[in-house]
């Protein structure tokens, strides 16, 4: 019930803030400077494209580096321009200088270097750590191959290239 609450309140505290401006009623800080509706974004270093972000909204706040999206598509890209990572989500929480991503409803992400997919409704990467952590109490569900692994607490490395779960976990592994 808990996390019915809390996720009501977030998606209320997320989207809330773009239905009606009233300059007097709503500081500058949480009125997004910029609102896109259906965009195609693309993020460029070093002359190549890093990411490719399409969502149906995304709202851009003008006193810092973060965004929300949402029904968000983005693919990212190695240094030689070729697809590394792929995925969706629901809600999208970006903060580009801490380099803080969250995402919400319906996850899907899939590492082409580690040929995974993984599946949750919450999880957080902190680019600055390479980690991707779960909700204590969200299920992850993890495919390579032939291989399915559901579990809760779950938490990645992309320095150690490892993953593992500080909860219940249950799976499927088929082979020949």
């Amino acid at each position: 019930m808990k996390k019915i609450l809390f996720l009501s309140f977030l998606i209320f505290s997320i989207f809330g803030c773009s239905l009606k401006y009233d300059e007097e009623a709503v500081s500058k800080d949480v009125t997004p400077e910029f609102i896109f509706e259906n965009p195609s974004l693309i993020r460029v270093e070093n002359g190549k494209k890093s990411v490719i972000v399409n969502a149906e909204k995304i709202e851009k706040y003008k006193s810092n580096s973060i965004f929300y999206a949402s029904d968000v598509l983005f693919e990212t890209f190695d240094r030689y321009d070729e697809s590394d990572a792929k995925g969706s989500c629901g809600l999208l929480y970006a903060d580009l200088d801490s380099q803080v991503f969250e995402l919400f409803d319906g996850i899907s992400l899939y590492s082409k270097e580690y040929d995974t997919t993984f599946h949750a409704n919450v999880l957080k990467w902190d680019g600055k750590t390479e980690q991707l952590i779960g909700s204590k109490r969200d299920t992850v569900r993890v495919e390579k191959n032939d291989t399915i692994i559901f579990g809760t607490g779950f938490s990645a490395s992309g320095i150690s290239s490892t993953f593992h779960f500080n909860g219940t976990v249950t799976g499927e592994i088929e082979s020949e």
